[in-house]
Parts: C-alpha cells; structure tokens; sequence
C-alpha cells in the first residue's frame, strides 16, 4: 500500500471510533470494538484495516478464572503486557504468574494460554502483520459495556470454534505444561523465540530525563515491529517530525502525556491510544511526574533510535536530569533512522491550566 505522506499531513485525528482505513486515530480509555468471548472482554483498538494491514491490538479485560485455551497463531508475532491485576500464561509448556509491568512474546505458531487470577485483570496484546482480532470479532458476542460483565456467558462449541478459527490459521494444540516457574526473566533472547520479561527488564536505554527499555526488538519479530516503554518526568515536546517507512503507535500506561498530531493536541491519560500512521507530523510531551509509555513502532526500521541518542544503563529508573539527547537533531534527520524533521518542538498550547 502507498502512503500520500503529504496528505497524511493536514488530517486531524479520528476521535473515539476505529477509522477503518490507515490515518492518524485517538481511543480514550474503554473506547474501540468491544467483544465478549470466553468470560473475557475483548476491546479492539487496531484492526488490519486501520493500520494498513501492518498490525493489531486489543485489551483483554477478565475476572478471576477467566481463561484462553491454548491457541497458535500461524501468521502473526504478538506481544502481551500486563496492564493491572494478574495473570498466569503459558508459553508452549512454560508457565509464569505475571503482574503489572511484565510482559510476553510469543513468535508466530507459539501455543499460548492464559487464565486471570484477579478479579480485574486486564491484559494489552498486539500482533503483526494484521488479523489477529479477527477471531473475537467473528466468534465473540458484541457488547455495549466496557467492563466484563462478571458472569459465565461462554456458549461457544469447539466446532464453532474450530471453524471460525481454521481460516485466520488458528489453531488449539493439546499440550501437556509444567508446573509453574517462579523464574525472573531479564533478558530478551537474539532471535525469534518465545520469552517472559519481567517488569523493569529488558535493553535499557537513558536519557537526561527518561528510561527507554526495548520490551521487544526487531530481531524477536522477523522485523514485523519492536515495542519501547519509555518512563520519564514532566517534559517538553521533542521535534517536529513524521516517518516514511513506519507507523508508530503510542499507549498511556500511567501518568499524563500530550501527543501533538498534525497541529492538534491530545491528551492522554491511562490507557489511551494513538496511532500515527506514516506522514503524520507529530510528537509528545509528558505532563506528569513519573509517566510511562509504551510505543509500538511497525516495521521495526526505527529501532536503532533508542540506540542512537541513549545510553546503556543499569537502571531500573529514569534519571532526574533535564532532557539531553546523545545526538544532535539535525544528525538524527541526515540519518536513516526515518526521521523527518518538521519544525522546532511546539509550544504548548492546550490545557495550560490543567
């Protein structure tokens, strides 16, 4: 598919509704499609045709003993990050209970199964290429509410499910898993395997003001996307820009972002999102002490920004400096990193008073 990046330019943002085609979009918290499957809630906030076919993501919201079965997925690489509450998942036989902060990846074909061990948990997950959410749009129950509803409503049948699944290239492998492993998981391996993080591990990256830790790179999906969570303090916009190549996707995890997209303002508390497709003229700021949040760039070509303009480091925190970058702007826009710069960082302009 060819961008008009041009174009892409002068669009405001969608506003609490999935576009349905590739431009820039914003969903509060509790916005998107909203399907129930298996006692859980599943609330679609990227299809396929949102993102160019480049990827898809969903929060599963479940109560205690709400449960996936095993399921593979042949086509897509999908990344899971707990969000609050907690969680056993396995991995092929591999079990963990996971908490706020840790997160999964599963390379495409990798059984997985989950089941919710508070009374509210809720579970971000994200896949590309696109196509993942397809399986809860066709088998699940469409539903006005924004919470699961807290009662048994599974009525599925595994030949209804088997069959809505064969063609997505689903499939329910029988596996026999270990016992649980209460195992801290702090490394990301070198390739496409599956893995557990645990919340604050990962390739860490330091700024003057913020902490960028690689929760995934390009080299665990094929290339399919690498996802960042940046942790930080009250700062002030980055530079203008936009990419040619990839689209970048931003999630409010806690704390208070402003996103500038395409001359708008948007504010961004927890569980918000924005995508902003290839050609959107954009940047963030955050506007709360100890903020975080996750981004999820597809392809991964802008991987090596983190890299670039950051540190390694040993810690699990962000610095209290000001901002610094390694890098100076104008290097980072000659480079191939896929960074157009626009203009200067905005003022800001909105919200002033909040």
């Amino acid at each position: 598919m060819t961008t008009d990046l041009e174009a892409m330019h002068d669009l405001d943002p969608v506003v609490n509704r999935l576009p349905g085609e590739p431009v820039p979009y914003y969903l509060a918290n509790g916005e998107g499609r909203r399907y129930e499957l298996d006692d859980l809630l599943h609330t679609i906030i990227a299809r396929a045709a949102d993102t160019g076919g480049l990827f898809d993501a969903a929060y599963i919201t479940g109560g205690r003993g709400s449960a996936a079965p095993f399921h593979a997925h042949a086509h897509q690489h999908r990344s899971f990050y707990v969000c609050s509450g907690s969680v056993q998942v396995w991995l092929g036989r591999s079990s963990r209970i996971l908490v706020p902060g840790d997160s999964v990846h599963a390379p495409a074909g990798t059984p997985v199964a989950y089941r919710m061990l508070a009374h509210v948990t809720k579970l971000l997950t994200w896949a590309a290429p696109g196509g993942s959410v397809e399986f809860a749009e066709k088998l699940g129950t469409p539903v006005r509410r924004r919470v699961h509803s807290g009662r048994s409503t599974s009525g599925v049948s595994g030949r209804q499910r088997e069959g809505i699944a064969a063609p997505l290239g689903i499939t329910f492998p029988a596996i026999d898993p270990e016992p649980v492993r209460d195992h801290w998981d702090a490394a990301l391996p070198q390739g496409v395997e599956p893995y557990f993080l645990r919340a604050g591990e990962g390739d860490r990256r330091e700024t003057g003001d913020s902490l960028n830790t690689y929760l995934v790179r390009g080299a665990n999906t094929a290339g399919n996307y690498f996802a960042v969570d940046t942790f930080g303090t009250r700062s002030q916009y980055f530079i203008r820009h936009f990419h040619q190549r990839h689209t970048e996707s931003f999630v409010c995890l806690s704390g208070r972002i402003w996103l500038y997209v395409n001359g708008r303002e948007v504010l961004l508390t927890e569980g918000d999102f924005v995508h902003a497709p290839a050609g959107t003229i954009h940047t963030f700021a955050f506007d709360a002490h100890n903020t975080r949040m996750l981004g999820i760039l597809t392809p991964d070509v802008f991987e090596a920004f983190f890299d670039v303009t950051g540190r390694p480091t040993d810690l699990h925190v962000h610095p209290d400096g000001p901002a610094e970058l390694a890098t100076d702007p104008a290097e980072l826009a000659a480079s191939d990193l896929d960074l157009v710069v626009v203009g200067p960082p905005p003022q800001r302009m909105a919200g002033l008073d909040v």
